[in-house]
C-alpha cells in the first residue's frame, strides 16, 4: 500500500479542506454585499446559494475522505497513488490557473469596468482558451449573453449591477420603460 499523503483519499481530503475554506471566506464576503429595498431577490442572494452547495458537498467529500483513510485498503481505488500536477508541462493545470487568474482579475475590475465589460473579456478568453476560432460568433456570444443576463436581472429581479462606461445603457432602458 502507498504512503496514505499520496493516495487519492488524501488528494480528496485536501481539496475538500480547501473548497470549504474558500466557501467560508465567500459567504462571509457575501455578508457585507448592501441590500436593494423592494427588491424580491438581494445580490448575495444567488451567490449564497451557490456557495452552501459548495460547502455542503466540501463537507460530502471531507467526511467520505475522512473514512476512506480510515479505512484504507490496499486494493481500494482510495488507496490508489494519485498523479503530481507539474504545473510546466500540463496544458491542462496551466489553462485552469489562467482561469483562476480570470476570476480574480474579474472581481477586482468588476466595479471599473461593469458587468457587461468584464464579463465580455473573460468570456471571450476563456473561448480561446477552450479552442473556439469562429470570431465573430465569440464576440456576439461574449458581448450578448451578458447583456441579456444584465438585463434580466436589471429589468425582471430589480438588482442594480454596475455597468462601469456602459451606464448610459442603463440610463437609455430607463428613459424607454
Amino acid at each position: 500500500m502507498n504512503k496514505k499523503t499520496s493516495t487519492v483519499a488524501f488528494s480528496n481530503l485536501i481539496a475538500s479542506l480547501i473548497f470549504l475554506g474558500i466557501g467560508i471566506w465567500a459567504y462571509i464576503k457575501t455578508l457585507s454585499f448592501r441590500t436593494v429595498k423592494g427588491s424580491y431577490a438581494q445580490p448575495a442572494t444567488f451567490s449564497q446559494i451557490m456557495l452552501i452547495g459548495m460547502m455542503v458537498f466540501a463537507v460530502i467529500l471531507l467526511i467520505q475522505s475522512i473514512w476512506n483513510l480510515t479505512h484504507l485498503k490496499a486494493d481500494s481505488w482510495a488507496a490508489e497513488k494519485t498523479a503530481t500536477l507539474n504545473f510546466f508541462k500540463d496544458r491542462g493545470v496551466q489553462y485552469a490557473l489562467l482561469t483562476i487568474l480570470l476570476c480574480v482579475a474579474y472581481v477586482m475590475l468588476f466595479k471599473t469596468l461593469g458587468y457587461v465589460l468584464v464579463s465580455f473579456i473573460v468570456c471571450f478568453v476563456i473561448m480561446i482558451l477552450i479552442g473556439k476560432r469562429h470570431w465573430l460568433q465569440m464576440v456576439l456570444v461574449s458581448f450578448l449573453v451578458p447583456l441579456f443576463m444584465w438585463l434580466l436581472f436589471y429589468l425582471l429581479l430589480k438588482v442594480n449591477i454596475p455597468m462601469g462606461p456602459l451606464t448610459f445603457l442603463r440610463d437609455l432602458i430607463d428613459e424607454i420603460l
